[in-house]
């Protein structure tokens, strides 16, 4: 006998399906079997089935026994116990507690044996016909008391299709999925489900409407896609998933046991699933990462990432948690514009970004353990390889450390690498030629290329050529480097010199024309040097024309006396130095043409100068050269070239602001500040980082320091008579004043500007004064001089094509009409400002318009549109730090909280308001937190509380100057409440 009811209800007996009867009959049956194996009063029944209603009492007993009837001829009974009836049943019977079991049964084979929990899912998932008891009024067997099995079907139906994902049968997933997706696409976990089986099937186009029709679903509701959805849908629109492995070394050889360890460590469930790799270097430690990482990429299908951590690389510095978090989120889609600056924010969105993805990290060459905590992933579903010439602790992951290799792989690796046939009858000289090598790969891999390159060399020559070599002590490892010396003294003089040169690289890596100057030779002449070390693998090509040296190799070449002239490293770095700052130069002129007249004069030439054709080219050219640029300003700043230090830094901090790469701006700023502030003839240089430190600082919420550095720059600029700087000067200075409420100063050095700018012919810099302009007379209640101002500002900026600015000033400009009940503009100019920060990818600007867009709604009052377009402003501003933005957020939110009643909520978010302002020393924030904190808890009735912040608030406003002094005032002396 069986009881279905994952579906309509059923009774089977064998192969026949029972009669259960009328409604009401079958309204009995289901309430007993709810309460199977326990008895239920006549009462009960009655209160269940008909609402209490004691004429139907006498009914029960009559449906009782055509049920027993029923049932006749089965081994179900119902009994009459002293206290009702009992449905009695073994559980088996019902396919509601076989659900659970085979769920239950399911979970604990999961880990052990994938195939058995697929199987048992399956089953458990084959017993629902339909919703449960979906032809059964629920509120005649119990209403809200009943608790549907449903969700658990869902849950059930996921876990099944993570497994069978994991197994590889995506037709079985998508041929599951697809009704649940089509009944509930708000489901978001299982339209993900469903999205990554279309992408395996080869079906992006379907997984694209999966992805639209959910995106619509959840925006009904108010909200939007989470981040595995977005990656997937960037997926379905670009094919491949996110991968940055290099290509696996040639002839990989051996390794069996430590490849099984790898294997196995991403094989393990549990959080935090890594590896570490430790072991000299020349030991082959990247290349078992990278090896592994490509044989394990079935098990990580959404992405395999690859950092390399400069740990131990000659001359460059160990990569920030800032700089790697920056790389890591840049490969997983996330644009420059939106990555936060803040360590702990770029973490949280790191983390984030891989929640519900099974995406392999590489972290190659890591210092410390500290350096690769906050790198690896927490998501249970991801992995990490970390490599490095330390021993790893504990908590980042099981450790492996390699050694040199058997000697029988050292052999097969040479003869894989060399070809065999030359090799035939040698096993003699291959065993001497690998010892020679120490058994390390690179060394072996380096004998190799060598061997292959000279056809001629019969294997004892290069035997001999090894053994003759001489020790090159700059390995450290115990192995004496000859495979190295020998490839350097088969080079020509101009490969030679190219190799040396790049021991002494300030940054990681270095392109053709890069090498051009360095190396001072025409570009077709230095690839083809290039090319010659990268044959021999003294080289590797990490992107076109983009060239590396590994770590130990560096080492080596570093050491290396120069033969021809004891400044031939100084020169050559000094023609490095001179080809950044005219290639930077010449690229943030083109990626930011608005700047142009802002820029320092250049004061040297390049053997190679870049050129742009474009805006795009540009900015490509600054991101991939930015480690490189930074790493220059360190190495200039050391040796005390000041010209070289303040003009990088000062060139590249529009890259850094545009970015939100803090720590790096004000680290070049601090070097470049240290270099000339006390160098007489640096002049324009303390004026130019003075401003931009300023700058720098305001935008992190240092508000003092950046009015400090600002009044310090304003006398350089005028001493160098320098209008224009002079200008900017003041600009900053206004800024920061405005923003620490001295309101009348910064008008007047704004009007200042505006007129220098004006005479200048600056069109950017007189729209960012007059849009300034207009804000504070907003704050002022001067709403028609504020919109003549920001109107005035944006065909400037229409003009000069800076849609950064042309943003914010629309924003600003809607803001004032929203105040002066010009709605239907309002709308218009935020919607166009959030386009332009769409377009852009700047998720800072786009909070903006949505936060003011939902204040528009509220002056409406349609305070529901206006809640909406606040949760999106949250959600665009999540990862973005910014202090006033997260101010005006808490501000804005709380008056919409307030309007629609919500006292509680309003106070929660005026008292956030009130911490950020207080931190950031924004004082007109600061006031309208306090007049908000003030009427939410006189609104809570609690009055005395709510006196301070009344008294806060109307002194701030009044200190300020501002109209709302007299408006808080007015309010406060009509209440008769304890508030007075």
């Amino acid at each position: 006998m069986e009881f279905r009811m994952l579906g309509p209800l059923e009774a089977w007996h064998g192969s026949a399906r029972l009669p259960l009867g009328d409604q009401q009959q079958r309204f009995v049956l289901v309430v007993l079997l709810l309460h199977a194996n326990r008895p239920v009063s006549t009462e009960k029944l009655t209160e269940i089935v008909w609402g209490g209603n004691p004429e139907r009492r006498n009914l029960v007993r009559g449906y009782i026994n055509k049920l027993r009837k029923a049932l006749q001829g089965t081994d179900v009974v119902i009994e009459t116990t002293p206290t009702g009836y009992l449905l009695r049943v073994d559980d088996d019977q019902l396919d509601t507690v076989r659900f659970d079991r085979l769920r239950a049964e399911a979970e604990a084979a999961r880990a052990d044996d994938p195939r058995l929990a697929i199987a048992l899912l399956r089953a458990a998932v084959d017993l629902w016909r339909g919703r449960f008891l979906e032809d059964i009024d629920h509120d005649r067997i119990g209403g809200t008391e009943v608790m549907s099995p449903d969700d658990s079907y869902y849950d059930a139906v996921g876990d099944l299709a993570e497994l069978e994902l994991d197994a590889g049968d995506h037709r079985s997933v998508r041929d599951r999925l697809r009704p649940v997706v089509r009944t509930d696409p708000a489901r978001q976990k299982h339209a993900a489900l469903l999205m990554r089986a279309l992408i395996a099937n080869g079906d992006r186009t379907e997984a694209g409407r999966v992805f639209h029709a959910t995106e619509a679903a959840l925006a009904e509701q108010g909200w939007e896609p989470g981040p595995q959805l977005r990656k997937l849908a960037a997926r379905a629109e670009r094919g491949e998933p996110t991968s940055s492995l290099p290509s696996r070394e040639g002839g990989f050889t051996g390794r069996d046991a430590e490849l099984a360890v790898v294997e196995a460590a991403a094989a393990t469930p549990g959080e935090r699933r890594a590896v570490w790799v430790g072991g000299a270097p020349g030991v082959g430690k990247t290349g078992l990462a990278v090896e592994a990482a490509h044989r394990l990429r079935h098990r990580f299908p959404d992405g395999q990432l690859l950092v390399r951590l400069n740990g131990y690389t000659p001359n460059v510095s160990p990569m920030t948690v800032s700089d790697a978090l920056d790389q890591l989120l840049g490969e997983l889609g996330v644009p420059l514009e939106q990555i936060p600056a803040s360590v702990n924010r770029k973490f949280t969105l790191y983390q984030t970004e891989l929640y519900g993805t099974r995406t392999l990290v590489v972290l190659d060459n890591a210092h410390s353990p500290e350096q690769v905590r906050s790198l690896l992933p927490e998501e249970s579903g991801c992995f990490a390889i970390v490599t490095s010439r330390r021993v790893g602790e504990p908590d980042t992951g099981a450790h492996l450390r390699l050694l040199e290799l058997p000697p029988e792989d050292a052999f097969a690796l040479f003869r894989a690498l060399a070809g065999p046939l030359r090799l035939r009858g040698r096993s003699a000289e291959v065993a001497g030629v690998v010892k020679r090598c120490g058994y390390m790969p690179m060394q072996i891999r380096l004998a190799a290329a060598l061997f292959r390159r000279h056809d001629r060399w019969p294997l004892e020559h290069l035997l001999r050529q090894l053994e003759d070599s001489g020790p090159w002590p700059a390995t450290g490892d115990g192995a004496d480097g000859a495979a190295v010396r020998v490839s350097y003294q088969q080079l020509d003089a101009a490969q030679r010199e190219l190799f040396r040169l790049f021991g002494h690289l300030p940054g990681p890596d270095l392109d053709v024309a890069g090498a051009a100057a360095l190396a001072a030779r025409d570009v077709p002449g230095v690839r083809a040097v290039l090319d010659d070390l990268h044959e021999v693998c003294l080289l590797e090509e990490v992107a076109p024309e983009r060239y590396r040296m590994l770590d130990p190799l560096k080492e080596f070449a570093a050491a290396e006396p120069s033969p021809t002239t004891p400044t031939e490293r100084v020169d050559a770095l000094l023609r490095l130095l001179d080809f950044y700052l005219v290639g930077l130069a010449g690229a943030v002129g083109a990626a930011y043409p608005f700047d142009r007249a802002h820029l320092p004069a250049v004061h040297r030439t390049s053997w190679v100068v870049p050129s742009f054709d474009d805006q795009r080219q540009a900015t490509a050219w600054i991101a991939a050269e930015r480690d490189n640029l930074v790493a220059a300003i360190r190495w200039a700043a050391e040796r005390e070239l000041p010209g070289h230090v303040w003009r990088l830094a000062v060139l590249i901090w529009r890259h850094f602001h545009t970015t939100s790469r803090f720590e790096d701006w004000v680290e070049t700023m601090e070097l470049a500040w240290a270099t000339v502030r006390a160098v007489p003839e640096e002049e324009h240089g303390r004026a130019h980082v003075l401003l931009r430190l300023a700058t720098a600082y305001d935008r992190l919420g240092r508000l003092e320091e950046a009015s400090e550095l600002a009044t310090r720059a304003l006398p350089v600029w005028r001493g160098l008579g320098d209008e224009l700087g002079e200008a900017d000067a003041l600009s900053m200075l206004a800024i920061s004043q405005m923003q620490l409420g001295r309101h009348t100063e910064a008008i007047g050095h704004f009007e200042a500007a505006l007129e220098k700018f004006e005479r200048c012919g600056d069109r950017r810099g007189q729209a960012h004064a007059l849009s300034m302009l207009g804000v504070l007379g907003e704050e002022r209640g001067e709403l028609d001089l504020a919109l003549r101002r920001h109107r005035a500002a944006v065909p400037l900026l229409r003009a000069v094509d800076h849609r950064q600015g042309l943003a914010h000033a629309l924003n600003n400009l809607g803001t004032v009409q929203q105040r002066l009940g010009l709605a239907d503009e309002a709308l218009d100019a935020h919607l166009e400002a959030h386009d332009l920060a769409v377009e852009l990818g700047d998720d800072c600007l786009a909070a903006y318009a949505l936060n003011y867009t939902a204040n528009v709604h509220r002056s409406r009052g349609r305070v529901a549109e206006a809640v909406h377009y606040h949760e999106r402003a949250r959600a665009a501003a999540a990862d973005v730090a910014n202090t006033d933005l997260r101010t005006r957020l808490f501000l804005d939110r709380a008056a919409t909280a307030q309007a629609g009643g919500d006292r509680s909520g309003a106070l929660h978010a005026y008292r956030a308001a009130l911490d950020l302002a207080a931190g950031a020393g924004n004082r007109g924030h600061g006031a309208r937190a306090h007049h908000g904190v003030a009427r939410a808890l006189h609104a809570l009735g609690q009055h005395t509380k709510a006196a301070e912040h009344w008294d806060a608030a109307e002194a701030e406003f009044v200190a300020l100057g501002q109209p709302e002094a007299d408006e808080v005032r007015a309010e406060h002396a009509g209440l008769t409440c304890a508030c007075r």
